[in-house]
């Protein structure tokens, strides 16, 4: 780990914090919520001990990269335009983009907004989510879930940050990791995060360490930029309606776990399974379903995404 490399670089209007390691053609890392460049810990030092230069930020709003304070600063136009002010920074043509959860949302928009700077995409967890011209998925999660599904409740600014105080920020994190399985997640209002199970024990992948490392950084920087993701749903609804029915057009591999929350949303199996994904992203060449698998997929069979990655990637 002491061998990653921390620096900062102006990109976009924003100073944006990077890890980055190794020597060869660059792999990009985006991380989701409520994650760090740390979360790609594993992929770094294995990637690049296998012949690659690999970038993992930190993404607007989280840890040392800035956090604009309002929601409307974080839609995947600036996302994205962050990315490739990165890119053109660093003096970079092209790269292998990896993402995971909301870093995954991105990199699926990085595609298809600048298919000509990735050479090809390997997206953990989230699949490609074509627009509905019809309603945001603010809108679809409600009327699946009702106003208690977190991505509904973590709508009203300052709601969810005050609620989160109210747990020692090392217990929020270890709830996290643990609680993004197959049953949708629910916070109901009366009740809040602290009426999410807190586990006995952190699972095998996960220790003390970590939680730390994350909830140190969570403690200087609060959940703000983070959650300001998904206040932003509505407003990029908005604007990427130019892209209703756009194809992604990169190779892209898929990978997921079947005890993931959102490969468990009703129509989420079927539309990977039964040709929609393929439809919409015709050169996916692969998808794989990890079974006993949850939600953060890169941290807990790091291995064997690692290896996935590697593989893939390396045709190229």
């Amino acid at each position: 780990m002491e061998k990653i490399e921390h620096t900062t670089v102006a990109t976009n209007g924003i100073n944006m914090h990077v890890a980055s390691i190794g020597k060869g053609p660059v792999v990009l890392l985006l991380h989701g919520f409520p994650e760090l460049w740390y979360s790609w810990r594993h992929q770094l030092l294995y990637l690049s001990s296998h012949g690659y230069r690999c970038i993992a930020p930190d993404l607007r709003g989280y840890d040392d990269t800035d956090a604009p304070p309002s929601h409307a600063s974080y839609t995947s136009l600036h996302i994205v335009g962050d990315l490739v002010a990165l890119l053109d920074q660093l003096g970079i043509d092209q790269v292998f983009l990896v993402g995971h959860d909301w870093g995954a949302m991105m990199a699926w928009y990085f595609c298809l907004f600048r298919p000509d700077r990735i050479k090809a995409l390997i997206n953990l967890s989230v699949p490609f989510f074509p627009r509905n011209p019809t309603f945001d998925l603010v809108d679809g999660f409600r009327a699946l879930f009702g106003d208690d599904y977190y991505v509904c409740r973590f709508q009203e600014h300052g709601e969810a940050e005050e609620d989160f105080a109210c747990v020692d920020t090392a217990r929020l994190m270890k709830k996290f990791f643990s609680i993004f399985g197959p049953n949708p997640l629910m916070i109901p209002k009366e009740v809040g995060v602290r009426g999410l199970a807190t586990p006995d024990a952190l699972p095998s992948w996960l220790s003390e360490e970590d939680i730390n490392y994350y909830a140190t950084k969570f403690k200087q920087t609060g959940f703000t930029g983070g959650l300001n993701y998904y206040r932003a749903i509505h407003l990029n609804w908005e604007l990427t309606a130019p892209w209703t029915g756009s194809q992604v057009k990169v190779p892209a591999k898929f990978i997921v776990g079947d005890q993931d929350i959102v490969y468990n949303i009703p129509g989420v199996k079927d539309y990977i399974s039964g040709g929609g994904f393929k439809k919409d992203v015709p050169c996916l060449q692969d998808v794989v379903v990890m079974e006993g698998v949850s939600h953060f997929i890169n941290q807990e069979k790091a291995d064997e995404i690692s290896a996935h990655i590697y593989e893939f990637i390396n045709k190229y």
